[in-house]
């Protein structure tokens, strides 16, 4: 019986450490996304999609950079990956990752101001 409740004891820790790090990883991929609570909606008519349209549209023209723009219109705009993104741009798959996390953070820091 001391046995059994050994090998319990030892899976329970086991467990309760995989848990832990699951959180920690989780917790930290929060900490790099945007804290906002948006749920995409999905336009029924014309003129939804024209408000979000002209939402976007505004968004990227707030941004400092240029480089920054390209960036995210090619990347969400018209579903390149980052490595056909870095070959149009000239630059390496690297940078523009870089751009991507701090253009994101940017925008998200505008949305929810």
């Amino acid at each position: 019986m001391d046995e059994a409740r050994t090998v319990i004891d030892f899976y329970k820790k086991e467990l309760y450490r995989i848990g832990w790090r699951i959180q920690y990883q989780a917790k930290k991929q929060r900490k790099h996304e945007c804290s906002l609570t948006y749920e995409p909606v999905r336009p029924d008519s014309a003129a939804a999609q024209l408000e979000q349209k002209l939402l976007v549209q505004q968004l990227l023209a707030a941004l400092p950079s240029q480089q920054a723009r390209t960036i995210i219109q090619e990347l969400y705009l018209q579903g390149k990956t980052e490595a056909q993104a870095a070959k149009a741009l000239n630059m390496s798959q690297q940078a523009v990752n870089k751009w991507k996390q701090k253009t994101l953070k940017q925008l998200c820091q505008m949305m929810s101001s």
